[in-house]
């Protein structure tokens, strides 16, 4: 991790229903380069509504989020752009039913970052061996189990290079015994040192992958700082009550 700030969240604000519901309410964080960075709390929290501003499938009600730099909450900015360099893996897998497993994994590199086929396959080749599934590159998901196609979603956003990954539940939707898989892959990217911001409800994940743990309640930024810290001497009694009930 450096002192890089990758990502800087200033008074973020998303509101609903003109304001009655304040999904996040005045949020400021920042994320620096080769964090890991778990967001916990509990349902309703804000934490997945925080997550999908940070690419603004969510449009922010107020304050601003800068990417390496770039105020992309500007109307002006191109977000397109900056998507390509922010991976996201969601709860549920969204890969192409009607491509082959290795077309799912080139499709963007080829048209959005203009790679050759032969780069882009190349590469997706390496990415499925690394998590085990080389050997099914050229069959259709429909047959993998949720782990498999879950592993894939992650293989097809690294394939585009991202300088971020954006991990919103990602073990949610998946049996139990095959969370352990996912979240084995995740770790080697923590290990990698690769930029991850990963809402979760796997405590062990965050006490053992997390540089820096965020809680959210109603909204708002509870508490922040190490899983040590934060799992050992919870200081609010949000926290404290959250922790009670999950751990």
């Amino acid at each position: 991790m450096t002192t890089e700030k990758l990502i800087q969240v200033k008074d973020l604000q998303k509101h609903f229903k003109g304001g009655e519901i304040k999904a996040l309410d005045g949020v400021t964080t920042d994320i620096h380069r080769g964090e890991v960075v778990v967001v916990i709390g509990p349902s309703g929290s804000g934490k997945s509504t925080f997550l999908r501003c940070l690419n603004l499938l969510e449009l922010p009600t107020g304050g601003t989020i800068t990417f390496e730099g770039t105020d992309i909450t500007d109307p002006h900015c191109n977000i397109n752009l900056h998507r390509q360099k922010m991976g996201m893996v969601f709860q549920h897998f969204n890969l192409f039913p009607h491509m082959t497993l290795l077309k799912n994994m080139t499709i963007a590199p080829v048209k959005l970052l203009k790679k050759s086929q032969a780069d882009a396959e190349k590469k997706a080749m390496e990415l499925l061996e690394r998590v085990g599934l080389a050997d099914r590159a050229g069959a259709y998901h429909s047959p993998l189990s949720g782990g498999q196609k879950q592993r894939l979603a992650i293989v097809r956003a690294l394939c585009m290079e991202p300088d971020v990954m954006l991990f919103d539940e990602p073990t949610s939707a998946l049996d139990p015994e095959m969370v352990g898989e996912v979240l084995d892959v995740m770790k080697q990217l923590a290990r990698d040192g690769m930029t991850m911001v990963v809402v979760t409800h796997e405590m062990g994940f965050a006490r053992e992958v997390g540089d820096r743990v965020l809680f959210m309640a109603d909204g708002k930024l509870i508490e922040e700082g190490s899983p040590y810290k934060l799992f050992t001497n919870p200081q609010s009694p949000r926290l404290q009550d959250f922790l009670g009930k999950v751990l």
